[in-house]
């Protein structure tokens, strides 16, 4: 289907006047929306600007007769077009009449995801920012496109309005060989995603418009299963996430952290300070800025923690230019404040080994000896991304196991491991020593891992 042919089955469900004006229109290939409103003369918006259709007012009969050969109007006031990826949403008054209608045109454009093939190559979740209107569907519907048809990937897509695939029960070809789940009700979202990797075992999810806590929850659960995500919010960039509570799950949610005195003193910093509470559920963020220019976080952990410490610098920019050239820069970031220097040098009073249950002294001493062989850890109650990226800031050899018998030490959440007899036993038996920490953040951990190797 061409884009013409496209355009024409939303026009044919528009009053005559504004359909016979907009195919006649030179830059209608431009054209992002139609908006009716009750009482107002019709508007088209283009890429170069607004600009309006005709002089004759929008009356009621105008707006019941798009609004009778369009799909019926789901509990988000959104409709579509049969086979198509147009998108028709509606305003109310206060006795639920339609008052206005946003006609907005879908599109499904090939090579607008050229900017960042690599990136979907590397297999990491992605999320995708932007304010309403600069193309994050069309770019995820591209993305399902590649990574079905072309990468040969189990693709699943949550489509909450019908947006990506249309609204149709057979998907628009614009998304490949892709699958498309429909959701029933807006705020069932959550459960949908979580259904789709428990019943239909895809290799990559795509979700569009991640915009409550539960959503942001679920898409953290399907993260830690090893599922690839794509995902959408709205927001100008990474700042903005940080600063919207519901949806900080996002990039491993945000914490305070009391400081000691001397520890405060050496970084100058008050006593209270922000802190990345766990590990992100997307690896890899892309600031849509501009159709063409886009802002590359290849690692969302260390550009969250430069933010927090308010030490940052844009890292990459990619610029795809008209002669199909795409221009990659990059900026060194200047910090004074890295996470190896944050950790060294402190006073580690504060952990110490606790002895629970009938853990005797014996099992006590032996921590002395994990220090002169490999270490292996075993993970009760906390995160194993978040270890292994707190791992990663030292250089030493720790591993990670889940088989306890393997384990050299065990390291948790203090009022789990006090509540666990079982696991008291079994490391009393084999002589393991424990660990506790209060909270789950990369803070404590860290602390914890250097006072174990001195």
């Amino acid at each position: 289907m061409t884009k013409d042919e496209d355009l024409d089955k939303l026009l044919d469900n528009l009053p005559f006047f504004i359909k016979q004006h907009v195919k006649s229109h030179i830059h209608k290939d431009k054209i992002i929306e139609i908006i009716l409103d009750l009482g107002r003369r019709p508007e088209a918006r283009f890429s170069t600007g607004p600009e309006y259709l005709s002089q004759k007012i929008i009356s009621w009969q105008d707006i019941e007769y798009t609004t009778k050969r369009v799909s019926k109007f789901s509990n988000d006031n959104r409709a579509g077009i049969e086979r198509t990826l147009h998108r028709i949403s509606c305003i109310r008054n206060r006795q639920f009449l339609i008052t206005g209608l946003t006609c907005r045109i879908g599109r499904a454009i090939f090579g607008t995801i050229s900017l960042a093939r690599d990136l979907l190559e590397s297999g990491q979740s992605i999320l995708i920012l932007g304010k309403p209107g600069v193309g994050k569907t069309t770019i995820i519907r591209e993305i399902a496109r590649v990574l079905s048809d072309e990468m040969e990937k189990r693709v699943i897509i949550v489509d909450t309005s019908n947006e990506i695939a249309g609204d149709s029960d057979i998907p628009h070809p614009g998304i490949g060989r892709a699958r498309r789940m429909q959701v029933a009700q807006t705020n069932l979202q959550h459960q949908v995603m979580i259904e789709a990797v428990e019943n239909h075992m895809p290799q990559v999810i795509i979700i569009d418009e991640i915009g409550t806590e539960l959503e942001a929850l679920a898409a953290r659960t399907i993260a830690e299963k090893g599922v690839q995500l794509v995902g959408t919010t709205h927001g100008n960039c990474l700042e903005n996430l940080i600063k919207n509570p519901p949806l900080t799950d996002l990039i491993g949610g945000i914490q305070y952290v009391t400081l000691s005195d001397d520890e405060a003193k050496r970084r100058k910093t008050q006593k209270s300070i922000l802190e990345r509470k766990s590990y992100p559920a997307f690896q890899i963020a892309i600031e849509i800025n501009e159709q063409n220019l886009w802002t590359i976080h290849e690692d969302v952990t260390n550009s969250i923690d430069l933010l927090l410490r308010g030490n940052y610098a844009i890292t990459q920019t990619r610029q795809f230019i008209r002669n199909e050239k795409t221009l990659i820069k990059y900026k060194n970031i200047q910090t004074s404040v890295l996470f190896q220097t944050s950790i060294n040098n402190q006073n580690l009073n504060s952990f110490e080994q606790k002895n629970w249950g009938k853990i005797n002294s014996q099992t006590i001493l032996n921590s002395q000896n994990i220090k002169r062989k490999k270490l292996v850890i075993y993970s009760y109650s906390l995160s194993y991304n978040l270890i292994k990226e707190v791992i990663s800031k030292f250089n030493v050899d720790i591993m990670l196991t889940k088989e306890l018998k393997k384990a050299s030490l065990i390291i948790g959440l203090k009022k789990h491991l006090q509540q666990n007899q079982k696991l008291q036993k079994i490391a009393k038996q084999k002589n393991i020593p424990i660990y506790g920490v209060n909270r789950s953040s990369i803070y404590q951990i860290a602390k914890l891992i250097q006072f174990i190797m001195l």
